[in-house]
């Protein structure tokens, strides 16, 4: 099993999004996907940003992490 987690793009530059996951920020690759912009949410897996995401999957997901702490 993968597991991934949501996380907010807060930048892109050059193939590369800042991105924010529960408060830590941290760079990812961004080559996978098109169109993203700041304010998209993405999964993220392994350093790569692999989906773009809408707001009620993050919100269901991040429900998830909460329950598993």
């Amino acid at each position: 099993m993968c597991v991934g987690l949501s996380a907010k793009v807060l930048r892109i530059d050059d193939g590369t999004a800042l991105i924010d996951a529960s408060g830590a920020q941290r760079e990812v690759s961004a080559e996978l996907l098109d169109d993203l912009e700041p304010g998209d949410y993405v999964m993220v897996h392994a350093g790569i940003a692999i989906a773009k995401i809408t707001g009620e999957k993050v919100e269901v997901q991040d429900a998830g992490s909460e329950e598993n702490r």
